[in-house]
This record gives C-alpha cells, structure tokens and sequence, in this order.
C-alpha cells in the first residue's frame, strides 16, 4: 500500500479548487477512490454540473456568507461541517478510500465552521493510505507541518482587477 500524503493548495490567486478537482480526475482515471466535499459553498459551480466519475459528498449548501448570519445559523453550520468531516474520515477508513478532497477547508476554519483541532487530529490519524487534499487561503502553521505538499497560487494579474466579474464556465 502506498503512503497517503497531506496536500494544501493555498493562496490569494484563481485556482485553488481547480487543482484539487484536477487531481482528482487525474485519481479516478487510474481507478483510484475519490471522495469529495466542499466547505462553504453551494455547488452551483460548473464543475458539479454533470455527472463526475468521483462521489461528490455534498452537505447542507452554505447561501449565505458568514458575516450576514445569525448565531442559531452558525451554530447549524459548524454541526453539519463538523459531523460531515467526521463522518468522511470514518467512511474513507471503511471503504480504502484513495483521496479525499476537502475544499475550502482553510476558509470554513478561518470563520470557526470548523475546528482546527477536530481537522488536526483527523490527519493525524487518517487511514496510512489516504491522500488528503485542504484547499483555502491562510494555513495555520499547524496544518502547513502536517502537510506534505504546500502549494500557493499567486495572482499576478486577474481580470478582476481591470472590473471583468467572474464568468460563467471559466470562474465558476
């Protein structure tokens, strides 16, 4: 069996969430075990629109960006991020799962959707052949020494910048 290692994906540019889903095709193509879910998001994103040849774990879809919440819909949230990130480790260790992706996993933390402990103690006692992969901005020091690749993605020109919002199919 091989190792599975703790991949980031990480930084202030476009692409974070597009490397993660490469990876994962890349996976499935050489007949691995692929799980996804998605932390803070509604899947109304292009790449959930069709049928994938990966399992896509969708929770209970986040409309609503944190700051504009109630307490009583944080409190729902963190309990349905908490119990679905649980819930895929004890499902990947059963069923020899190959990768897992937890997108935007540094987000949901940075807002206390999650908690770093819970997410700590889980890698570290992930099954020996389980690929992790953590998308988001800002990775605590923590989570960066348990990691085994770090990527960041660095804008160093976006469209944005010039007012072209975000484009169906090419941004989400």
């Amino acid at each position: 069996m091989q190792k599975g290692l703790i991949h980031i994906y990480t930084g202030d540019g476009k692409g974070k969430t597009t490397a993660a889903f490469g990876l994962a095709m890349r996976a499935s193509g050489r007949g691995k075990k692929v799980l996804w879910t998605s932390f803070l998001k509604d899947y109304d994103s292009g790449e959930f629109m069709h049928d994938l040849p990966f399992e896509v774990v969708r929770g209970e879809p986040v409309h609503k960006f944190w700051f504009t919440m109630t307490d009583d819909e944080k409190a729902a949230v963190r309990a349905e991020h908490t119990a679905r990130l649980r819930g895929l480790f004890e499902r990947c260790a059963q069923e020899n799962t190959d990768l897992l992706i937890l997108d935007e996993t540094l987000g949901s933390l940075s807002v206390g959707a999650l908690s770093e402990d819970d997410v700590a103690v889980l890698l570290q006692g992930k099954p020996e052949g389980l690929e992790v992969v953590l998308t988001g901005r800002s990775p605590s020091d923590r989570l960066v020494g348990l990691a085994d690749y770090v990527s960041e993605i660095v804008p160093r020109k976006h469209p944005y910048d010039k007012g072209v919002p975000s484009r169906e199919g090419i941004e989400y």
